[in-house]
Formats: structure tokens, sequence, C-alpha cells
């Protein structure tokens, strides 16, 4: 059997996992990425785009700037977020939360970015990585002892590391292989996400529609009179919107949108595509010799846009304790593991509760608790202080 060996080895090959392979080859940190090798860049059709888009934070920002993949993006495919309006579902008394850059006092409040605009960026510098390795096959086995973890792939090699890194993803075989426990609960809704073009300039603002029974509506601005749709489905609506036409959809978010943004008609080629919602929360996100990044360390629901975004504060924190850990400690050392663990349980945690409880409150069709929590959105976007506070979270600043 053929045994490699890095510094670090990490499992799943998405955004998250390769900005922290990036991340850790630019401090000089060996590392063995398992999974496909970087392609070369295909042309994107500017009239095509994906339908699966991330709100990058300012968190994230910092994290691809710091491995000099931010400048890389294709700005002209990139949108600003200046501002965000939030509108509960009372019907009697409408309510509303606001937020805007200028409130924030910065430029811009987050950046939606397609997946393949992200990915191709990745790619091309990964290229240019001297200290990543790449390693196109399956993990199949695990085994840690008290020097290093090893992972026994399916053709017929293994790879030894100090650290062994889960990213990948909410399924994660690593934290499967680790027995790590965890808190598991279905929304019983899907993500529908789509594109569409606005008769109305969107102004560079994300819109939010928590619509009861049908559970959340999201319309995030692209370039252009563009958006695109991030609707939060009760499952048996997302089995209506993903069988009926488009223009059905369409009729159905006009009931949300038409004031704000006239007329919506779908971009062609029409796409649509839809992801089971569920909080994941594992009981940790490190063992011996192992740390999780991203969906393997975290799921939430995606009302507030921050999933990805809590996979990159994951990185830089993780990237931060092994470049920081003493001259004598390699990096799965258990005390290098223990500062990324107590770096992001806050934080996490933090944002677990705010969307576990913004879906629990705003899907309850019991009238009393619709008030109050129409009352809420309102007294929120009264308070200046408590504004601030919630936008400071969201731009990823930690207070």
């Amino acid at each position: 059997m053929t045994r490699m060996q890095s510094d670090v080895c990490i499992i799943g090959n998405g955004a998250i996992g390769k900005t922290l392979a990036l991340g850790l080859a630019q401090a000089g940190i060996p590392v063995t990425l398992l999974g496909r090798p970087p392609q070369s860049p295909v042309r994107q059709d500017f009239d095509i785009w994906d339908v699966r888009v991330y709100a990058l934070n300012h968190t994230a920002r910092a994290v691809l700037s710091s491995i000099k993949v931010w400048d890389a993006l294709n700005a002209d495919r990139m949108a600003p977020i200046e501002a965000m309006q939030i509108q509960g579902d009372g019907a009697s008394h409408p309510a509303r939360l606001n937020f805007d850059a200028y409130g924030a006092r910065v430029s811009t409040l987050a950046w939606i970015v397609e997946d393949s605009n992200l990915s191709q960026a990745l790619d091309a510098a990964l290229k240019f990585a001297p200290n990543v390795k790449f390693v196109n096959a399956r993990a199949v086995e695990l085994r840690i002892d008290a020097a290093s973890a090893a992972v026994h792939l399916d053709n017929g090699e293994a790879l030894s590391a100090a650290l062994l890194v889960g990213a990948d993803g909410a399924h994660s075989w690593v934290r499967n292989q680790c027995d790590i426990g965890m808190d598991y609960r279905s929304y019983h809704q899907r993500g529908v996400v789509t594109n569409f073009h606005c008769e109305k300039p969107h102004r560079g603002i994300a819109f939010q529609w928590f619509a009861g029974s049908e559970g959340i509506v999201a319309l995030l601005p692209l370039p252009g009179n563009m958006v695109s749709l991030v609707w939060s489905a009760p499952d048996a609506l997302a089995d209506q919107l993903l069988t009926e036409p488009l223009s059905r959809l369409t009729e159905r978010l006009e009931k949300f949108s038409a004031s704000e943004l006239g007329r919506l008609t779908p971009l062609l080629p029409e796409a649509i595509k839809a992801f089971p919602l569920s909080l994941i929360r594992p009981h940790a996100i490190t063992a011996q010799r192992i740390a999780l990044v991203g969906d393997a360390a975290h799921v939430v629901h995606p009302l507030a846009g921050h999933g990805m975004n809590l996979g990159f504060a994951d990185v830089a924190a993780l990237i931060k304790s092994v470049t920081q850990r003493e001259a004598h400690r390699d990096c799965g050392d258990a005390r290098v593991l223990g500062r990324y663990a107590r770096a992001r349980k806050e934080d996490v945690l933090l944002m677990q509760m705010t969307t576990d409880g913004l879906e629990r409150l705003f899907g309850s069709e019991f009238e009393p608790l619709r008030t109050l929590r129409n009352f809420g959105l309102n007294f929120v976007n009264h308070v200046p202080g408590l504004k601030r506070l919630l936008i400071s979270h969201a731009l990823g600043h930690r207070s």
C-alpha cells in the first residue's frame, strides 16, 4: 500500500475546503486535498446565471482577499447589497425592518456572488499553489492514533496527516467516522431557487418577506435589473413551485414584490432548483486529530443567508489556530484544535439560535404570536442601538 504524508489533509473540495487549502498552503503548510484537481476555467456566457448564489459578508471578503482570490472574482457578475428590507406578515399592521450600508457605516452590506464565479476563482488560484497536492480518490476508512490520522482510499492508497479536516458537507463522512453526535431538525421545507428580470430597478436592495404558512421569500440583487430568488417553501408548496410553469411562480412572487420591483420575467434559459432545509448541530466540531468546517460543522436555515459565511469564519479561525501554534505543537495537536473550537463556539451558537428561533417564530399561525412577532420587527426597526448590533453580526463583526 502506498502511503502519502502531509501536515494537513482536507476531505471535501467545495469552496470552503478549497479556501482552507489555499490559506494553509500560502502560510507554508503542506496540504493534501482529497478531490478532483482544479479544472480549466470555462468561459461563462453572460446571459446565463447560476441559480445558486451566496451573500458573502465582510468576513468572507477578508478571507478571500487574504488568499488573493477576491480580486480574481469576475466583478461584472457580482452585485453589492446596499440595503435590506424585511417585511412581516401582519395584514392590519404591516411590519418592516430596514438596514442600509449608510446606517452601518460601511460602503456595502454584502456581495452576491454566483457559485461558479467563486469556484473558478478558487480553482485558478489552486493551480499556482505549490503546497497543495490533489488526490482524486474517495475515502473509505479512517484510522486515528496519537500521532496522526490515516485515511484509506478506494484506489488502494493511504493518506497520513497530523490534522484531518472534514469539509465534506452536511452529510459529512469524516464526522460520521468520528462518531460525533448531532442534533438534527428537518424544517420540512426546501429552498427553491431561480432568477428573474425585474421591471423596476432593485437599487441594490435585498428583499425578504416572512409569509407565514407560505414560508420565507427572498429576492437578492444581481447585476443590472435582475434578482435571484430563494424561497424557503414548505414541502407541499415546494412540490407545486417545482412542477408548475415558471409563469405561475412569477404570479405568486409578484403578490409580494410587485410594488417594489414591478413585473418579473424568468431569465432564459429557465431553470429552477431546490434543496432540503434542516438544522444540523454537531455536539463537537473537533475530535482527536480532526477538525470540521463549513456544513460539516453546522447547517443553519438560509433565512439570514449566512451558511457560507459561517464556513469562511471557520476557515479564518482554523488557519489562525494552526499558524499561530507553538513551535513544539503540530497542526493536529489537541491544544490547537481546542483553540479553534472555542473561537467558533459563540458565533455558531448565536447564528443557530437566531435562525432556528426566527423560523419557529414566523412559521407559527397562532394569531397572538403573529401579532407579537410583527410588533417585534417594528420595535427593532426603531431602536438604533439594537439595529447596529444586528448589522454588526450580519457583517461578520464580533462585538
